[in-house]
């Protein structure tokens, strides 16, 4: 392994191998070489943690080979069996959750409190997971001709490829490889490059907890490269992947060629509507959890507050006050409430989400700017009467902008909200029962927080309708993804 260029966290790691300068493929750990690689930068500061491989085709061909070849034992891993590797995954997860959390702030900005928190979330799907291994059912059905059986059994579908992003470079790791190892199936993994560390620490670590060589490999590089590999390749039969809309309608129109099944989860502009029956301080705190976790940069994030107008002004001050409140700095410092976004790209659009809203006649009430920290910080922004034609209402922000839009009727809430192509979450606050029940059937989102902004959790099947995607991640139809079901007519046997 290379030594880091960074000069604090390896001293500050208690296991520091767990932060590898590599690929993982077959078994085999790649580490950098003279060939080309990724500077992995810290978002907080600009200063280099590390590097890892830019792997050619010819290597993730490679990878996918060794996950084919070990499909063929893990799939005859009995279920019980594989729960107890997954089992032991997530204690060694737990058990390093410190290691884990240090790495994941330093590579992508989070503060170190939300990153533990990950790092507990990301190990509730390898626990979960590991029970749903041997809850994998078929069913016996009644045949029409009369001394014949149905059979129904599921099967794994094979080798998985999972691209994931660098805004949970835990969890969204472990939802996806989780399940499809619980299911018998093997994955090649292609972490975002702005955040593989923790990707590769979590290897380790599953390295050590039994997981086979070639179960689970990782590859780092050009997403491009390394996404039309994955694609084409027609030894993968599963391509799971979480980002954009844009580069998953590319990703879905490239495994086309070899009909592979496809899961994605996409992009999102989720509605928080708040009805004049609705707690006004209960609905402040459901938007801040829900619009700065992560300074704003989860697909699941609001990112439209729809305010009827009777109740407007209120919620307005009191959550203009809570986010004047917000403490900004880098993520391993104490006593911070958002860190850094990822990017100077990031910072840029946040600017011209902000200007084109003034332009056309929103108000700035808190923040509105690039932080005075310099960087990639942004300001906790709140902006004030925002309406469907700017660009802050139809784009998905990522970051810290909190826009708020005056609504009249539930009718006319319920219709900005929908005024979307994408589907991801919606939330709403309001007390009356028969409101309730009416707003979550009329929300086009797959997943609704009611009177509530925290909706993930691995019991959850996490997904979205419309443009957000296809498919369920989490939950105990989070496996069935993973699975093939084969039907099979027994005749002349009663």
């Amino acid at each position: 392994m290379n030594t880091t260029t960074d000069e604090t966290i390896v001293p500050a790691l208690s296991r520091p191998e767990l932060l590898r300068q590599s690929a993982y493929v077959g078994g085999t750990w790649l580490d950098v070489g003279e060939g080309p690689s990724i500077i992995v930068r810290n978002p907080a500061t600009g200063d280099a943690i590390g590097s890892v491989p830019a792997l050619d085709a010819e290597t993730v061909r490679t990878a996918v080979s060794h996950a084919a070849h070990a499909f063929q034992e893990w799939r005859r891993v009995p279920a019980k069996q594989r729960a107890r590797v997954l089992r032991a995954w997530h204690d060694k997860v737990i058990a390093h959750i410190d290691d884990l959390a240090l790495i994941l702030t330093t590579e992508q900005g989070k503060t170190l409190s939300e990153a533990r928190g990950e790092i507990q979330y990301a190990a509730s799907f390898i626990e979960w997971f590991a029970e749903e291994a041997k809850r994998i059912n078929g069913d016996i059905l009644p045949a029409a001709a009369d001394g014949n059986r149905i059979l129904v059994l599921k099967q794994p579908v094979g080798v998985c490829a999972a691209v994931t992003p660098w805004n949970f470079p835990a969890a969204m790791v472990t939802r996806k490889v989780a399940p499809a190892l619980a299911a018998g199936c093997t994955v090649v993994l292609k972490p975002a490059s702005a955040t593989p560390f923790t990707a590769l620490a979590l290897a380790v670590l599953g390295e050590d907890a039994g997981i086979p060589p070639g179960v689970f490999n990782i590859v780092t590089g050009s997403a491009r490269q390394i996404g039309d590999e994955l694609c084409q390749n027609p030894l993968v039969r599963k391509l799971t992947f979480t980002g954009s809309t844009e580069v998953g309608r590319e990703l879905m129109a490239k495994s086309a060629t070899t009909i592979k099944k496809v899961s994605m989860e996409l992009g999102g502009n989720a509605p928080f509507i708040v009805f004049d029956d609705a707690n006004i301080p209960d609905a402040v705190a459901g938007a801040m959890f829900s619009k700065f976790r992560n300074s704003g940069q989860t697909c699941v994030c609001t990112n439209r507050i729809l305010v009827q107008a009777s109740v407007y002004d209120a919620f307005c001050h009191q959550f203009e006050h809570a986010v004047s409140k917000l403490r900004v700095g880098p993520g391993i410092a104490d006593g911070i409430d958002q860190g850094p976004l990822i990017d100077a790209a990031a910072v840029a659009h946040l600017n011209e989400l902000v200007a084109d809203a003034e332009a056309l006649g929103a108000t700035v009430t808190v923040g509105g700017k690039s932080h005075s920290l310099g960087g990639n910080f942004f300001m906790p922004t709140v902006v004030r009467d925002v309406a469907p034609e700017m660009r802050l209402f139809r784009e998905e922000a990522f970051g810290p902008i909190a826009p708020i839009v005056r609504f009249d009727t539930e009718e006319e809430g319920i219709a900005l909200a929908n005024d979307t192509e994408y589907g991801l979450a919606g939330y709403f606050f309001a007390s009356r029962m028969d409101r309730v029940v009416r707003v979550f059937e009329a929300l086009e989102t797959g997943m609704v927080g009611i009177n509530t902004g925290a909706i993930s959790s691995e019991v959850v099947p996490f997904g979205g309708i419309k443009a957000s995607g296809i498919g369920r991640e989490g939950s105990k139809y989070g496996i069935n993804d993973y699975l093939e079901i084969k039907a099979g007519v027994l005749a002349g046997a009663f």
